[in-house]
This record gives structure tokens, C-alpha cells and sequence, in this order.
């Protein structure tokens, strides 16, 4: 019993005896009072938990075609206007290719072919369609991240030979009226036939593919003299595009590579920091709004604990329990609901975060220093909450409380 030892003194073991009865003495508001610190926790560590995750995740997924994208081209224009500093090798794909980091590559270019139309088999030459004509190499499509929609790419085979062959972007092809190539197809450019083989259906990076018609370098070089790629296209590792686009120049031309001009993305850190910065700012702004409610429950039960035990009080202070001892049991009652509530809730956060990543095939991301610290945080909100209610039950004058008990 608070009250007892020299001079009154409670001892700690006392103290918390006393707690752990006055809080254990009523379950069903202890339960309701407890929910609200775990649904103020849980809230807390499981939305910056998540935010944490979701960030994480973002920041991978983000843009990622755009993130892995290198694009090296000439440089700016000198001497004659039209007359590039340089020019690009018809090798630089097998040179990048030797990079470490990089994971496709391939040259693209636009091919003039005057004011030829294109048509398909079975169109009048009164019907034919003004499509742009782009040459690449094996490995453009699969440096644009390019998707069939129905056919084959050409291969290096093609290139080699100069065959007559050509993929349709989605777009050309609609104009065109093809959808299939199980007929072999053949559309006219100009006079000169070329066989389709396949068809696009999707394309990051180099959107215009999608309405153009797309034959190999060698074809290009032999019916329309095409001199050298417009440009090379590079897919990296996710992480390397930095890296890659500080070597590329380099590895096409050494002894000149600041004659040419490299696209790459931003640094992704940047990108990282800012999603999380502004996630985990909107999610702990909602958990400090579920702890201010689980504290603002803990204050006004408290307080309603102190009216009703006012009897109780009034008896321990006859006894020769001091204010400070009224105060410190309420005050340790207020902290065994808050962490009790902190440990709760930390807990339901934690698998809140695990299962929602589970679910969603992330992988959950969790601050150690949340997780552990939340129970004690739990504890601190308790121990602010009781603080008021503490003081007024210490306030309470013996034979006031007797009086009215």
C-alpha cells in the first residue's frame, strides 16, 4: 500500500504493485483505453513503414525506361551548316557492348528516301502514305525495350545481307492495313518491294518507331547510300546509366570523345530522397494525428479514473500518502497503458508492413529505430497524457476527498 516505508515513501516495487492493480482492476476500459495508443502506434509504424516501402519501391520502378536510357549522338555542328563534328562508327554497338553495365545496344537513324511514298500490296500508287523510313541494327530493338506485337525483329543476318525486309510500327501498320505476317506481306517503298516481318507493339524510349517503318542497317547503306547512325541507343543495368554515359564517348571515340553528345538521366538519389522525403512527411503527419488521439483517450480515462477513485485517494492521503505519491501512481498507471499499447501497436504496425509488402511482392523496408523505439514512445504519450490528470488527483485535499467519497 502507497503509504507505507519511512516517512510514507513508497518503494518502487510498491508503487508499480499499486499501478499494475489500479490499471488491471477495470479490463474492459483498459482494453478500450489501451486501442487507442495501438491504433496510434500501429497507425505510426505501419504508414511510415509502408511509406518507407513504398518509396523504396518507387524509386527502383520509377520511370524505369527512361532511368536505364543512354542516348549518344554528334556533337554540335561546325564548318558547314548540315556537316556533323563527327561521325558515328558502324561498330560502336559491338564497342559499348564490351562495357560493363551495359545490357543492349543498337544505332538508329532516318533514312531520306526523297519523295518516295509507301504502300502496301493491294493499294493503288495514288494511295500511298507519306511514313517515315528508320534504319537500325539487331540490337535496337532491344535496346528500345521494343514488344511484337506479331512477327519477328530482323537479325544481324539481315543486316549482313542487306535483305529487303522491314517491322512496321503499330502506327504504320495501321495506315497501311496490315495486322499479320503469317502471309508474308509486302509493302512498297517507292518501287523497291520489302517483305514484313513483323509488326511493333510497344516501345520506350523512341516513340517514333511507332509510326515508321523500320529496315536494317546494311538495306539502308545499299538503297539509300546511308552514310552513318544518327544515333546509338543504350540500355544499362538499373544504376549504371551515370557510369555508362561517362564512357561511351570514349569507347566510340577516344581520341575526340567530347565531339560527342550524350543523353543520360538525372541521378536517381535525388529522386529517391525526394519520394521519401515527401511520403514519410504525409504518413508521419497522419500516425502524429492517430497518437494524439490515443493520447487524448488515455487523459480523459485517466481523469475519469481519478473522479471515481476519489475515496481511494482521500484514504491514502490520510494514511500518509504524500502528493507526490498519488501523483507518481497515477502517473505510472498512464505509462503502463501507453506502453503497453506502444508494444501493441508496434507489433500490428510491423505485420501490417510485412503483409501489405507480401501481398504487393515488395520488399518491406522498416527503420530498427522506429520499430524499437515505438513502445517507448507509446510510453511517453501515456506519461504526458497522465500528467494533468496525475496533478489533480494530487491536488485532491484528504478530508475533501473523504468528505465527498
Amino acid at each position: 500500500m502507497v503509504g507505507g516505508g519511512r516517512r510514507g515513501r513508497p518503494s518502487v516495487r510498491d508503487l508499480l504493485d499499486e499501478a499494475l492493480a489500479g490499471v488491471a482492476a477495470r479490463p474492459t476500459r483498459l482494453i478500450l483505453t489501451t486501442l487507442g495508443t495501438v491504433l496510434g502506434v500501429a497507425a505510426l509504424v505501419g504508414t511510415v513503414g509502408l511509406g518507407q516501402t513504398a518509396a523504396g519501391q518507387i524509386s527502383q520502378k520509377f520511370d524505369l525506361a527512361q532511368a536505364t536510357r543512354v542516348v549518344v549522338e554528334p556533337g554540335d555542328k561546325n564548318g558547314q551548316e548540315g556537316e556533323a563534328a563527327t561521325e558515328l562508327p558502324w561498330d560502336a554497338p559491338l564497342r559499348l557492348g564490351r562495357l560493363n553495365g551495359v545490357e543492349a545496344v543498337g544505332t538508329v537513324s532516318t533514312v531520306n528516301i526523297g519523295d518516295d511514298l509507301v504502300r502496301s500490296v493491294g493499294l493503288d500508287g495514288s494511295e500511298g502514305k507519306a511514313l517515315n523510313v528508320m534504319a537500325g541494327s539487331a540490337g535496337l530493338f532491344e535496346a528500345v525495350r521494343a514488344a511484337l506485337k506479331t512477327g519477328r525483329f530482323f537479325d544481324a543476318g539481315h543486316d549482313q545481307r542487306a535483305d529487303k525486309v522491314v517491322v512496321l510500327g503499330k502506327h504504320a501498320a495501321e495506315r497501311l492495313g496490315i495486322n499479320r505476317v503469317d502471309g508474308q506481306p509486302a509493302v512498297f517503298i517507292g518501287d523497291q518491294p520489302y517483305t514484313v516481318i513483323g509488326i511493333l507493339d510497344s516501345v520506350s524510349g523512341r516513340a517514333e518507331l511507332n509510326d515508321a517503318l523500320i529496315i536494317p542497317n546494311g538495306t539502308a547503306k545499299a538503297a539509300y547510300d546511308l552514310k552513318a547512325p544518327d544515333a546509338i541507343e543504350i540500355r544499362t543495368a538499373v544504376g549504371a546509366a551515370q557510369l555508362i554515359a561517362g564512357q561511351a564517348p570514349k569507347a566510340i571515340e577516344p581520341n575526340n570523345p567530347s565531339n560527342l553528345s550524350v543523353d543520360a538521366p538525372p541521378k536517381q538519389g535525388a529522386v529517391r530522397k525526394g519520394v521519401e522525403s515527401d511520403l514519410n512527411a504525409l504518413f508521419l503527419l497522419l500516425g502524429a494525428v492517430a497518437l494524439l488521439v490515443g493520447g487524448l483517450g488515455i487523459a480523459n480515462v485517466t481523469l475519469l479514473s481519478v473522479l471515481e477513485r476519489i475515496g481511494e485517494i482521500g484514504l491514502r492521503r490520510a494514511l500518509g500518502a504524500a502528493r507526490r505519491h498519488i501523483a507518481a501512481q497515477f502517473l505510472v498507471e498512464s505509462v503502463i497503458v501507453g506502453l503497453l499499447g506502444g508494444l501493441l501497436g508496434t507489433a500490428v504496425g510491423v505485420l501490417l508492413t510485412v503483409g501489405v509488402s507480401w501481398s504487393k511482392d515488395w520488399t518491406p523496408i522498416l527503420d530498427n529505430t522506429l520499430a524499437f523505439g515505438s513502445p517507448l514512445l507509446g510510453a511517453v504519450i501515456g506519461l504526458i497524457a497522465g500528467t494533468y490528470p496525475a496533478w489533480k488527483a494530487s491536488a485532491i485535499q484528504p478530508i475533501t476527498a473523504l468528505r465527498g467519497a
